[in-house]
């Protein structure tokens, strides 16, 4: 099991270079902020097509297939699942549901006519507050309403924020989050320091993942019998594992800080490393104004009413 090609969640595709990579962070860091804000107060259709949207960015952006394939497919399972389950799950709404117009209409139009009234023909246009109804299974519109949002939000906000980590380098965002919070500098606030934390953090994700792949290695070595050791027996290893995953990992960030020692690092504001120029060019325009456009599409068909 290799999970840095299994589950290469939040690493960065170095090859090949598509032109999502060649975007400003600044803009991108835009665009993924708009996916995760547009959602809110947003009808079903507009939730779907964030869906829609993002599925063929990744596939215009030509990346590798081996890279998306098991996070998207994944995903969309898990996604789909959720939407089965949340629709035939009850809607909490506790209503028992009549009828407007009764199951047999000739008697409301006997009574009409009894009653001297002229009844207007009845409407085959019927609403219907249970969509589906067969013996356990019941689909009602709030609870397919309830499915849809739940499980367009898992999907948007992994896989967008997957995909913005996936095209852009850690050195890139952190410039970029540096550049945008400039004007908090201001108010007395460590900026340098909070970007340098978060290179840091970045860096850190791909050593997380080897020392749990290494560990799960070494427990699949010893080729351990669980039906002998039974719940508690079981529940002793795997709390002997976390607590060795966690003196691996405060192990490598103390050698990561004596490296930075040894360096000399005393200060963000003295060791400055310029990764990128950040300068808007034309690509970095055209999708400012892509973004636009995609505001305007957001209010004009995508509030909820």
């Amino acid at each position: 099991m290799d999970l840095l090609r299994s589950l290469p969640l939040g690493l960065y595709l170095e090859q090949p270079q598509t032109w999502l990579h060649k975007i400003d962070p600044r803009v991108k860091f835009a665009w993924l902020m708009s996916f995760l804000t547009s959602y809110i107060l947003a009808n079903n259709f507009w939730r779907v097509l964030l869906v829609v949207v993002l599925i063929l960015v990744t596939l215009i952006a030509r990346i590798p297939r081996r890279v998306w394939q098991q996070q998207m497919g994944w995903l969309l399972m898990l996604s789909f699942f959720i939407l089965a389950i949340a629709a035939i799950s009850p809607d909490g709404m506790g209503v028992d549901y009549q009828p407007r117009l009764p199951v047999n209409e000739q008697i409301l139009t006997q009574q009409a006519f009894s009653n001297n009234i002229v009844q207007e023909p009845v409407s085959n246009n019927k609403y219907g507050y249970v969509l589906f109804n067969k013996g356990p299974v019941k689909v009602t519109r709030r609870s397919l309403d309830l499915a849809v949002r739940l499980s367009t939000i898992i999907f948007t906000v992994i896989y967008s924020t997957n995909l913005y980590l996936l095209t852009t380098a850690p050195e890139e965002i952190t410039s970029g989050i540096e550049s945008l919070m400039q004007p908090l500098r201001r108010f007395k606030l460590p900026v340098t320091e909070i970007a340098l934390t978060l290179t840091l953090s970045l860096r850190f994700i791909p050593l997380v993942l080897e020392e749990v792949q290494n560990l799960f290695r070494s427990v699949m070595t010893r080729a351990i019998n669980w039906k002998k050791l039974g719940l508690k027996g079981a529940f002793k290893v795997w709390m002997t594992v976390a607590e060795r995953l966690l003196e691996n990992l405060l192990l490598r960030a103390d050698q990561m800080a004596n490296a930075m020692m040894v360096r000399g690092f005393t200060s963000p504001n003295e060791h400055r490393v310029q990764w990128h120029d950040l300068r808007f060019k034309k690509r970095d325009w055209l999708a400012i104004a892509t973004l636009i456009l995609f505001w305007g599409i957001r209010l004009a068909i995508g509030t909820q009413v």
